[in-house]
C-alpha cells in the first residue's frame, strides 16, 4: 500500500514500524460543541483507513483522544453556568452518538487530556531538565523551539517565516517569541491542578505527546490539514526531543471542507453540523459523499453534491435488491456469458482493491463499484442473458462484493429493500410531499389498471409525474418513487 506522507511531501510505501502490526493516533476534538461536517470528514477518512489496513491482514491499534479541557470548554461552561466537566462529557456522547450513525467505528483508545496529567507533567520536568523548556517566574512552562533543529520539518516553514509573524503578547514571560506554552499558570475560576511549578492547566501540544507516548513510535499520526501547524510541528518536537525516536513514520492529514464554496464558519451563517445534515438526508448519503472524493482533495459541501449521492446510493442499492430478486428464479439456462464481460468482471475486484492500496483513492474505489452495477444492470436486461447459468453466478459474486465494500467503506452493506424505502421517505420529507394526496392517486391508478382503463391510468401517471413522483409497473405490481 501506498501512503501520501505529509512528512516527506510524497506517496510512499507502507512499511510497518512493528512487521504485522500498525499503531495509529488521530488528533479528535476539543469538546465543547456539535461536530461538524469537518469532523466528519476526517473521522470518515481515518474509518476507511483503519478498515482496509485490517483487510489487509494487520493487526491495526487505533487510538484517538478528546481534548476534555481547553480555553473553549472553559469559556462555555462559563457561559452557561455549567462545570467545565460536565461540558466535555456532553460533547463526548454527542461525537459517540453522530459517529455511530455514521457507521464509524469505535477507537481501540480513547484518551482524555485530563487523564493525562501526571504524564504531561513528567514531560514537561524532562524537557526543562534537557534544556529544552523552561518554567518562568509566574508558572509557566514554555518549549523552547530554537533547542530543537528540526523544528518546521512538517510543515515546510522556516524559523525566519514563523518569526516574522510571531509576537509577544503583554505579560507573557516568553524567551523568544516562537516559544510555546506546555504548561499554563492558574487563572481565577478555571480548572487548574497542582504542578511543580504551581497550579496550573497543560497546554493543547503537549496533551498528545503525552496520550501518544504509550504507543511510540508511530506508524501513522493522523488528522486535519488544519493541524499540521502548529499542533503537529510542536507535537514532533516536544515528543522526539525526550524520546530522541521518530514520533510517527507516517503523517497523514485529510483535506478542507467547505460549504457553498465558502470557508465554513459561523460568522457567516454557513457552519453545517452533522446533526443538521441528519435532519435532511440519510447518514450513509453524508458517508458516500464524503468518501467521494480523495481524502486530501478539498470538498465543497453542497445540496446539489447530497442529492447526487442520493442518486448514486439509489442506483447501486436497487441493483442489490434487483440481484437478489433475480436469484429467486428456480430454473436456469446453460447460455454462456460473453468472454470480455467475464474477463472485465473478474478483473474490477483488484481493481477496486488497487484503488484503496493508491493512498486510499475511495473516489476511484466507488468508480470501480459502479462499473460492477453497470454489468449488473445489462445482464438483468438482456433477455437473452437474463437466465444465464453465468447470470446466476456472477449475480452471487455481486452480493458478496457487496458485503466486502461494507467492510472496507462502510457502504451498501443495509437491507437494500429498507435502505431505498429510507431513502424514498427521506425525500419525500425534504419535497414536503402532500402524501396523503400522492396515495390517493397512486391507489385510483391501480383501480384504473385492474379496469384496463389504460387512458385513466397514463393520465394518472402525468398526474404524479407532475408532483415529481415516478410510478413503473413491476411483476410484484406497481411501484414509485421520486424522480
Amino acid at each position: 500500500m501506498q501512503l501520501y506522507n505529509t512528512l516527506g511531501r510524497q506517496k510512499e510505501e507502507f512499511i510497518p514500524v512493528r512487521p504485522g502490526k500498525v499503531h495509529m493516533y488521530v488528533c479528535g476534538i476539543t469538546a465543547y460543541d456539535y461536530c461538524h461536517i469537518g469532523h466528519a470528514r476526517s473521522a470518515l477518512v481515518f474509518d476507511a483507513l483503519v478498515r482496509h489496513l485490517r483487510h489487509l491482514g494487520l493487526e491495526v491499534s487505533f487510538v484517538r483522544n478528546f481534548t476534555d479541557v481547553d480555553d473553549k470548554i472553559i469559556n462555555r461552561a462559563n457561559s452557561e453556568g455549567r462545570d467545565w466537566r460536565e461540558v466535555a462529557q456532553t460533547y463526548i456522547d454527542a461525537f459517540h452518538e453522530d459517529m455511530d450513525r455514521l457507521g464509524v467505528l469505535r477507537a481501540d483508545s480513547e484518551p482524555r487530556a485530563t487523564e493525562y496529567i501526571p504524564q504531561i507533567q513528567d514531560l514537561c520536568a524532562k524537557l526543562i531538565d534537557e534544556g529544552k523548556a523552561y518554567a518562568t517566574p509566574s508558572g509557566d512552562v514554555y518549549f523552547r523551539v530554537r533547542s530543537y533543529p528540526p523544528y518546521g520539518k512538517l510543515s515546510g516553514r522556516s524559523l525566519d517565516e514563523l518569526l516574522s509573524g510571531a509576537r509577544v503578547a503583554p505579560g507573557e514571560e516568553k524567551e523568544d517569541p516562537l516559544d510555546f506554552a506546555l504548561w499554563k499558570a492558574a487563572k481565577p475560576g478555571e480548572p487548574s491542578w497542582d504542578s511543580p511549578w504551581g497550579k496550573g492547566r497543560p497546554g493543547w501540544h503537549i496533551e498528545c505527546s503525552a496520550m501518544s507516548d504509550p504507543y511510540l513510535p508511530l506508524d501513522i499520526h493522523g488528522g486535519g490539514q488544519d493541524l499540521i501547524f502548529p499542533h503537529h510541528e510542536n507535537e514532533i518536537a516536544q515528543s522526539e526531543a525526550v524520546c530522541r525516536c521518530e514520533l510517527a513514520r507516517y503523517w497523514v492529514h485529510n483535506g478542507f471542507v467547505q460549504v457553498n464554496a465558502e470557508k465554513m464558519s459561523k460568522s457567516l451563517g454557513n457552519f453545517k453540523t452533522i446533526r443538521d445534515i441528519l435532519e435532511s438526508y440519510l447518514p450513509e448519503t453524508l458517508r458516500f459523499f464524503l468518501l467521494g472524493k480523495h481524502y486530501r482533495s478539498p470538498i465543497d459541501f453542497t445540496a446539489e453534491g447530497m442529492d447526487e449521492s442520493e442518486k448514486a446510493q439509489h442506483r447501486v442499492y436497487s441493483s442489490l435488491l434487483e440481484a437478489r430478486k433475480a436469484l429467486e428464479r428456480a430454473s436456469w439456462k446453460k447460455t454462456p456469458l460473453p468472454a470480455e464481460l467475464r474477463e472485465e468482471w473478474a478483473a474490477l475486484p483488484t481493481a477496486f482493491e488497487a484503488a484503496l492500496d493508491d493512498d486510499l483513492n475511495t473516489a476511484q474505489a466507488l468508480g470501480q463499484i459502479f462499473s460492477q452495477v453497470r454489468i449488473v444492470n445489462r445482464l438483468l436486461e438482456e433477455k437473452s442473458l437474463r437466465a444465464a447459468e453465468g447470470t446466476r453466478e456472477l449475480l452471487e459474486e455481486f452480493l458478496a462484493r457487496a458485503r466486502d465494500w461494507d467492510a472496507q467503506l462502510g457502504l451498501f452493506g443495509r437491507d437494500p429493500a429498507e435502505f431505498l424505502s429510507e431513502l424514498r421517505a427521506m425525500r419525500v420529507a425534504r419535497k414536503n410531499l402532500d402524501m396523503d394526496h400522492v396515495e390517493n392517486l397512486l391507489r385510483q391508478r391501480r383501480e384504473a389498471r385492474m379496469q384496463k382503463d389504460f387512458a385513466r391510468s397514463d393520465a394518472l401517471r402525468e398526474e404524479l409525474l407532475g408532483l415529481g413522483v415516478n410510478v413503473r409497473d413491476t411483476p410484484e405490481g406497481q411501484d414509485w418513487d421520486l424522480e
